[in-house]
């Protein structure tokens, strides 16, 4: 995969692919690649009004390019810090596609200050794993009614690498009220625990659809290297900190690459004929911050396999989600 490129995106036209977060960033860079090579994408996006901004200006550009017959762009409501939200999307688009290729689960929040979601999680955790986490299993029946071998690429980071499974500390506080939960929060730790979930889940997730004979649905992770994109200011804004969002817009303006370049190895993982289930993509110049996409090693404990199967039946239990994978085997 030496030097592989948005070029090299093959023809999407046969295709139907789910992206969270595609109104912005790396989403929003992965659905326009799509789209220019025909994919119907499903921009599943927490504001519609921006997704609807985001999908026009990403047709202008496609036709400015002179694409002769770019794909359709559908834009939905999907909240993933809502579980509620999560299921009515998932309804929804299960009623209108017969199939679906790709579920991208790309949408994410990083390092922002301590704040829970509709049912009470931890909000980085709920948003980044635990939507995601619902989200797959809800469409799970459509991906497996692909034609072809259908993809869920999961997005993580390179700061999964610090992260660890606080197994007290994920549960929903609405199950396990506690006094003050925002008490010693550090919102980096969160983060990393969240992109540590991902990449669990994800090899999780493939070795249950091999376990279960499910053969055309293959998950992989994912992780962009050091993007430039609006995820790094958002904590800094949501704090009021003005120097900290200066200082993370000019180290995006020096160090990263582009969101273009930094949704390469969520592409290859979605379009790629020779992606393997249950492996990590990033990119493989400097440090793993930029460059074109490779098949890397995780850390030792995204590697854990019953940490893996821990986070998978404690995310079980607290969502009231159960897989029916014997069922899409069938």
């Amino acid at each position: 995969m030496s030097g592989w490129s948005e070029s090299d995106v093959p023809d999407c036209s046969e295709m139907t692919v789910v992206v969270t977060g595609a109104n912005s960033g790396i989403g929003r860079e992965a659905t326009r690649v799509l789209a220019a090579r025909g994919a119907t994408v499903v921009m599943a996006v927490r504001s519609t009004d921006r997704g609807r901004d985001a999908a026009e200006s990403i047709r202008d550009e496609i036709a400015g390019r002179g694409t002769a017959t770019p794909g359709k762009l559908d834009v939905r409501e999907c909240d993933l810090a809502d579980l509620d939200s999560v299921r009515s999307f998932a309804e929804r688009v299960r009623e209108d596609y017969d199939a679906l290729d790709v579920l991208a689960n790309n949408a994410g929040v990083m390092a922002i200050p301590y704040s829970e979601t509709a049912q009470g999680f931890e909000k980085q955790f709920g948003v980044n794993h635990v939507g995601h986490f619902a989200l797959t299993e809800h469409l799970l029946p459509a991906l497996a009614a692909s034609d072809g071998e259908a993809r869920v690429v999961t997005q993580s980071s390179g700061l999964h690498e610090r992260g660890d499974v606080d197994f007290e500390r994920i549960r929903p506080r609405s199950a396990d009220p506690v006094d003050e939960p925002e008490r010693g929060y550090d919102e980096w730790a969160a983060y990393a625990q969240s992109k540590l979930a991902n990449v669990l889940f994800a090899r999780e997730l493939d070795a249950r659809l091999d376990d279960a004979g499910v053969e055309d649905v293959t998950s992989a992770a994912v992780h962009p290297g050091y993007a430039a994109t609006n995820l790094q200011k958002r904590g800094p804004e949501q704090r009021g900190s003005v120097l900290r969002k200066y200082m993370m817009e000019a180290a995006n303006a020096v160090f990263a690459q582009s969101a273009a370049d930094g949704a390469l190895p969520l592409l290859y993982a979605a379009t790629a004929p020779d992606v393997a289930g249950g492996a990590y993509y990033g990119p493989g110049g400097f440090m793993n911050m930029r460059g074109s996409p490779e098949r890397q090693e995780p850390s030792a404990r995204a590697l854990d396999d019953d940490l893996a199967r821990r986070l998978w039946e404690a995310s079980e239990e607290h969502t009231d989600i159960e897989y029916e994978f014997d069922a899409l085997a069938a």
